[in-house]
């Protein structure tokens, strides 16, 4: 018996909808798709970017997001495994990036990125999270003050055991004005991840596998 006017329309209708919905749903599939992508990507550069900051131009020339190692250790003060950068230069090992972690902020934990050449000097240590007093203790962001340059050159006997500290204790090191805290958790945490370095130099150094990274 022949469908009533009524009853085709609505059939139609809802295969027309039908059909909508399927191909709605599969370019917000492919939307999604290529916007995670391009999110990932977005985050891949803006990391190779901060890494990049770390190192002088010219001090290496291969990738690091695919010459990393895990480590973890007490003297980096994370509370689980983080990836260590290697840097080299043709070929040879340059310099290591390490994540760091002072957990004694005035406000909290003040992750760090501190770079190390391969003979122990600091090549530059950049803050990449903390929550530190607007105005006061977040004058260890560049963008903010230089201070965090004055540990470029520096290395783990130069200063000395005793001049790792802020001026306040008797160190080499700046503090800001009204907050000590801060710089001297830095400090603190810059100093220890070079007897880190010092005591695991060539783990650290060694060419990474061909798989890894």
């Amino acid at each position: 018996m022949a469908l009533p006017e009524i009853s085709r329309s609505m059939l139609k209708n809802s295969l027309v909808l039908g059909a909508f919905a399927v191909l709605t749903v599969g370019i917000v599939a492919i939307t999604q798709v290529g916007t995670t992508e391009r999110i990932e990507t977005a985050q891949r550069e803006a990391k190779v970017q901060a890494l990049a900051q770390i190192l002088p131009a010219g001090s290496f020339d291969n990738h690091l997001l695919d010459s990393v190692r895990e480590v973890n250790d007490p003297l980096l003060g994370n509370k689980t495994a983080t990836p260590a950068y290697l840097a080299t230069l043709k070929g040879e090992p340059a310099a290591v990036i390490l994540q760091a972690n002072a957990p004694d902020g005035y406000s909290g934990s003040i992750s760090l990125l501190i770079g190390i050449f391969a003979d122990g000097r600091l090549a530059g240590v950049r803050v990449i999270n903390h929550k530190e007093t607007p105005g006061l203790g977040d004058k260890i962001e560049l963008a903010k003050d230089q201070w965090i340059n004055s540990f470029v050159g520096k290395s783990l006997h130069n200063p000395d055991e005793t001049g790792w500290a802020v001026k306040k204790d008797g160190g080499e090191f700046d503090q800001f004005a009204g907050a000590t805290i801060t710089p001297r958790a830095v400090v603190k945490a810059v100093h220890k991840a070079l007897q880190y370095f010092d005591a695991n130099r060539e783990t650290l150094l060694k060419p990474l596998e061909p798989n890894n990274g």
